[in-house]
């Protein structure tokens, strides 16, 4: 029986060829770049491919410091360095330590040519551009049932805001017919008239996201009456699709978070919102209040029976007053009539009759104040104080010493 060797020995055996193979440790290879990572240690992994072949690369921190370029998908490069076997995983490998700009790969190449058409054609334009509703409670998504994107979707969703609702076309995202199926997808979401919709896909290499990349693709987003956000990939990776949208998300999970509002957020806004309001109201009613009171206190103020208040008050101190000075002038025209009278009462003739005097008058009604006045047989009147006596003169008699 022959020699039995272990995996490990095996797999040894193979990297010391590896090591001492002279061409293969300085070694050039010309290639276009897939599925290029930049690790947050400074490492760069990436595939170097050509029409029928791909060989896995590595380039550590100390030697990519060096680099004057940032390598991107479809990218046409030179790299150079050493060719061994990852023993751990049986796998061989370039160990790059110097890289070189090449050109532009034909993917690349082929972006470029697409995006610059549709550009042109005005597919990416800001006016054609359609807002993202803020608070979308029905959401289409055109990704695949499986996998991580529709995962963190559905996780970010329930997490910000259990109550909306999600929409899945399950989609094909890369091969054949994938630009088929997502076009499709995009066309049934549309038609449901749901508030937005998430079209993209996990990362993946160049030719991984080359559906997105489509012009039918971009097309049928840029004919959607729906709000369309991209996801495609990683936030390095830029897809036709995402210049065609009306909003790029780096990832999935990134789309997921711009497109659904954190309904905990939204009903503290609400009370605060609702907070404003009732503040605004009781200011406003307590202003209106007021107003109202100070015009009540005008009508009040200048009400009809208020003035005619007011007359009958200036009439009633009128009358006070009339009474006053008429009191005052009767009080005086008394007095003044008082001392008339007590006058008169001293010349009348009364007064003296009543101390035993006779007031004479002829037939005339004349007062007799001399005898002459009286001819024998005339008659003439006594007044007495108690009454009068009618008489006939039969003599009369002149005193000689009378005034």
């Amino acid at each position: 029986m022959a020699s039995v060797y272990s995996v490990k020995q095996v797999t040894a055996y193979i990297s010391n060829m590896f090591s001492q193979d002279y061409a293969l440790n300085r070694i050039w290879i010309k290639g276009e770049v897939s599925n290029c990572k930049y690790h947050t240690s400074g490492h760069i992994y990436f595939t170097l491919k050509d029409d029928s072949s791909t060989i896995a690369c590595v380039m550590f921190a100390s030697n990519a410091k060096n680099m004057t370029f940032r390598m991107r998908e479809g990218q046409s490069v030179i790299a150079g360095g050493s060719v061994r076997v990852y023993e751990r995983d049986g796998k061989y490998q370039l160990y790059v330590n110097q890289l070189k700009a090449d050109g532009t790969g034909d993917l690349y190449r082929k972006f470029e040519l697409l995006k610059q058409k549709l550009a042109d054609m005005g597919m990416f334009a800001e006016e054609y551009k359609q807002p993202i509703p803020s608070y979308a409670t029905k959401i289409g998504i055109v990704t695949a049932p499986t996998g991580a994107a529709i995962q963190d979707i559905i996780h970010i969703c329930a997490r910000r805001n259990p109550y909306v609702q999600l929409y899945l076309y399950p989609a094909l995202v890369q091969g054949d017919g994938a630009v088929e199926s997502i076009i499709r997808g995009i066309e049934y979401l549309d038609s449901m008239g749901l508030d937005c919709l998430i079209v993209g896909r996990g990362g993946g290499s160049i030719e991984d996201l080359w559906a997105f990349n489509d012009e039918g693709v971009a097309r049928a987003i840029f004919d959607c009456l729906t709000p369309v956000i991209s996801a495609v990939g990683h936030e390095t990776d830029f897809t036709i699709a995402d210049f065609a949208a009306d909003l790029r998300a780096p990832t999935p999970s990134a789309a997921a978070e711009l497109a659904v509002f954190e309904y905990t957020a939204f009903e503290e806004k609400l009370e605060e919102q609702k907070r404003r309001l009732q503040a605004a109201m009781e200011e406003k009613i307590y202003r209106y209040r007021s107003e109202v009171e100070r015009c009540l206190f005008q009508i009040r103020l200048l009400h009809p029976g208020n003035r005619l208040l007011q007359e009958k008050q200036y009439l009633a101190d009128l009358e006070e007053r009339l009474f006053a000075v008429m009191e005052k002038k009767v009080e005086r025209y008394r007095h003044t009539l008082e001392l008339a009278a007590a006058r008169l009462s001293g010349l009348s003739p009364l007064a003296r009759l009543s101390g035993g005097y006779v007031w004479a008058v002829d037939a005339d009604g004349i007062p007799m104040e001399s005898v002459n006045q009286a001819e024998t047989g005339t008659q003439i009147t006594l007044w007495l104080r108690d009454g009068t006596i009618k008489a006939t003169v039969d003599e009369k008699e002149e005193k000689e010493d009378s005034l």
